[in-house]
């Protein structure tokens, strides 16, 4: 089956070859920063990745060009905890999300510590221009809104999920602002957030000062909703896939070729060469959606590989660059510490994540001799309230994917398919359950729920 390429013209030079550009770049010692993070994006589902079914080219650039890191993990199975951790550094229970949040009271897990600090506050300290374009869900009022959470300029959604990319309603509710201003655009929430980038990176070209610019799309995440285009594009490709996978393929390509669009701005305008690019999924994705989770066991919503090890790749013009891959062991709370580390803007408090700058420039570095934890509490009837739960330290995972279910055991270096659990005795397993307790001792004392009014 043959796959046609969607990538944009000069892309490819310009992410390959790292030629001299505009003289009004940025000096290299605060270069730029540009975060994108995708929802619900399958460890497989990219075409440099394990998909045989799908192209993503320019997507594919930034880890073919860049350094690929083939042993990263997100800190939840789900969005929220993720995204509470790449923003501040911490486990996301220590800061107050050990669930999804969400507006609807009954079924909110998660209140984001207001005293937590993020990244882009950390980075103002240090001189930079902080954006946020695209979803949030971290809350959806005062004190834990983009623009109080250490954002310049917030564009985009504030809640959980769309019910429909065009409309971008959720239960009814409009959540999509511009700063502290309600809004309603027209269009796809692809394309939006595309646009809005494109004219944010356009317009900090004039200014002295470097940005940071956190991309977060809603796309891959259900409903399974491209543009007809790119679905009928799909299906004429290949007749014999499955409805729900074709859409699925679809609106991965279709978010593709606007993360095309985004890099082709930082060319056209000068900066790509001054800016650290970085992608990353929150999560695994979605069985649902006939996601592929790759070589892994589980999916979204699991404690087991397929739920939590994601894509993630970082390219920048001289520095990372030549399609090396990393295997250190690199969880998404890593990113906060190793980008400020990366830019020389020191974090002067307490956080969880160690900076990786070491690892992923090629030098020898320890990652994996912590204790690494994700919680995850949820309602219904599978979890009642309570919580699943995984602790990692070097090869081996002690999980319990539901609350009600048996825990369970790895070494994942000689079982990473998860297969076959070890016996749960022994000192590597008392240290694991130790671990274990001891964090969930400490979440005791951070509330995650907002105070009663």
């Amino acid at each position: 089956m043959k796959i046609e390429k969607t990538a944009l013209l000069a892309l490819g030079a310009a992410m390959t070859s790292g030629a001299a550009l505009a003289s009004n770049t940025v000096d290299k010692s605060t270069p730029n920063v540009l975060l994108i993070l995708v929802d619900d994006l399958g460890l497989g589902d990219l075409s440099c990745q394990y998909a045989k079914d799908l192209s993503t080219p320019n997507i594919d650039r930034i880890f073919e060009t860049g350094v690929r890191l083939d042993n990263f993990y997100a800190n939840s199975s789900v969005s929220s905890p993720s995204r509470a951790a790449l923003l501040t550094g911490r486990f996301p229970a220590m800061v107050g999300v050990p669930g999804v949040i969400r507006p609807s009271v009954d079924q909110n897990w998660g209140y984001f510590d207001p005293s937590a600090v993020t990244m882009p506050e950390v980075l103002k300290n240090g001189g930079y221009r902080t954006a946020l374009i695209g979803k949030w869900h971290l809350g959806w009022e005062s004190p834990n809104l983009p623009n109080e959470r250490g954002f310049d300029h917030f564009h985009g959604f504030l809640a959980d999920m769309m019910d429909d990319y065009y409309t971008h309603r959720r239960q009814g509710g409009n959540y999509m602002y511009l700063n502290d201003k309600e809004i309603d655009p027209k269009g796809h929430a692809t394309e939006l957030f595309t646009s809005w980038s494109v004219d944010y990176i356009k317009k900090e070209a004039k200014e002295k000062n470097p940005f940071f610019l956190y991309l977060a799309y809603n796309a891959p995440h259900s409903p399974l909703q491209p543009p007809v285009e790119w679905v009928n594009k799909v299906q004429e490709r290949d007749k014999s896939l499955p409805v729900k996978r074709a859409r699925l393929i679809a609106l991965i390509e279709h978010l593709d070729y606007n993360i095309g669009k985004v890099i082709q701005s930082l060319e056209e305008s000068g900066q790509l060469n001054n800016t650290l690019v970085i992608f990353a999924s929150d999560n695994g994705g979605d069985r649902g959606s006939m996601a592929n989770n790759g070589p892994t066991r589980g999916a979204k919503g699991d404690m087991f590989e397929g739920g939590i090890h994601v894509a993630c790749a970082l390219n920048m013009p001289g520095v990372f660059e030549g399609g090396r891959r990393d295997n250190h062991f690199v969880v998404m709370m890593d990113l906060m510490p190793t980008i400020c580390d990366f830019v020389n803007v020191p974090v002067k408090h307490e956080i969880d994540g160690i900076s990786v700058l070491d690892a992923i420039k090629g030098k020898t570095q320890n990652t994996e001799d912590r204790f690494v934890f994700w919680l995850r509490n949820e309602g219904g009837a599978q979890f009642c309230g309570k919580s699943q739960s995984a602790v990692r330290y070097n090869e081996y995972k002690l999980l319990q994917n539901l609350p009600f279910e048996k825990s369970q055991m790895f070494n994942l270096e000689e079982d990473s398919l998860e297969t076959t659990p070890l016996p749960l005795q022994g000192d590597m397993f008392r240290k694991l359950n130790n671990a274990m307790t001891k964090h969930y001792r400490a979440w005791g004392a951070v509330p995650c729920q907002a105070p009663s009014k």
